[in-house]
């Protein structure tokens, strides 16, 4: 049995071996120049102007939780088009009512306004 364990051991002493080196060779490859500019904060081109602690507004996680709900039922595909050919008729037209469920909840949320970022 402990043999069976011999390459995850090799594979994490390679590893283990790997990430020091790798980081001490970045370390000395890697120009050292920080000054004020460098060391600023940084974000989509935008110079910061205010705390990063600041409150989002409510906006923001509806947005989000609509996209980890959309992303969520769009993970059902897969199973279905792997058993595509297994479910036959029945499973195209349920899965044509899920998807129409889908497109009805996305057209009812666009029509409410939850979907702008402003």
């Amino acid at each position: 049995m402990p043999q069976n364990y011999v390459p995850i051991f090799l594979f994490l002493a390679v590893v283990g071996i790997l990430i020091p080196i790798t980081l001490l060779v970045a370390r000395i490859i890697r120009t050292q120049s920080p000054n004020r500019v460098k060391l600023m904060p940084y974000e989509c081109g935008i110079d910061p102007y205010d705390n990063a602690r600041g409150r989002y507004t409510v906006r923001y996680y509806i947005i989000a939780i609509l996209f980890v709900v959309f992303d969520v039922e769009t993970i059902f595909l897969f199973p279905w088009a792997v058993k595509f050919k297994a479910l036959g008729v029945f499973g195209l037209i349920e899965m044509l009512v899920f998807l129409g469920i889908l497109i009805v909840g996305y057209i009812w949320i666009w029509k409410k306004g939850a979907l702008e970022w402003v």
